[in-house]
């Protein structure tokens, strides 16, 4: 639990390192007991803890909380497009499953579910360990008016650009951008103008015909 409240930290949009005592409170543990949980994660090999700064995820720790938040939403999809729990009702109950699920299984879940990219509350199902989404390129260097279809939009600006219609897996194309980095994007919404530090925020590939 002490990597998933990181991970989904930063996911939210907080900058690494997240200070303990932020976990502690979202865990409702007291800050003596979760600095003795980060220094035994430390020891592990998965967390990296900075005095009076905070913790952070190494790469071994991103992926076991990756793959632990995976089951989690998968299980979540799964309960509420399929038994008919609330998206909210369909999470926590994801959660008591979360860490016993075999990877087997997860991937027999997300096949079944179509290989889905967004759990029931709107949070990014990660990949599969070993499965990486291709790199794609910023939003600003792709071509003027071809289909894109969107890879990854970073925190901060994911809720935001949710609400505009840039999300993963949606076509967008850019009409126009400029110098300076911004950007002006047709997406289902229509086209939405963006400031250089959103637009940065968004990653996507060409749509090839037929692919």
């Amino acid at each position: 639990m002490y990597l998933i409240t990181i991970a989904r930290a930063v996911e939210d949009g907080s900058v690494p390192p997240i200070p303990v005592s932020d976990v502690a409170r979202v865990l409702e543990v007291s800050s003596v007991s979760a600095n003795q949980m980060v220094k035994k994660l430390e020891g592990l090999g998965l967390v990296d803890y900075t005095p009076y700064k905070g913790v952070s995820l190494t790469d071994e720790g991103s992926l076991l909380a990756d793959s632990v938040l995976r089951s989690r939403r998968l299980w979540g999809l799964f309960l509420s497009e399929h038994l008919g729990l609330t998206p909210e009702r369909a999470d926590e109950v994801a959660c008591e499953m979360e860490h016993v699920t075999p990877e087997l299984v997860a991937n027999r879940l997300a096949g079944f579910l179509g290989d889905p990219q967004f759990g029931p509350t709107g949070k990014p199902i990660p990949h599969a360990r070993g499965a990486a989404a291709s790199d794609g390129v910023p939003l600003a260097e792709a071509p003027p008016g071809a289909d894109m279809e969107v890879l990854e939009v970073a925190a901060p600006f994911d809720a935001f650009l949710s609400s505009q219609g840039a999300v993963r897996g949606s076509i967008v194309a850019v009409l126009a951008s400029a110098a300076d980095g911004s950007v002006v994007l047709q997406t289902s919404n229509g086209p939405v103008q963006l400031a250089a530090d959103a637009a940065a925020a968004i990653r996507v590939k060409p749509i090839i015909p037929g692919a």
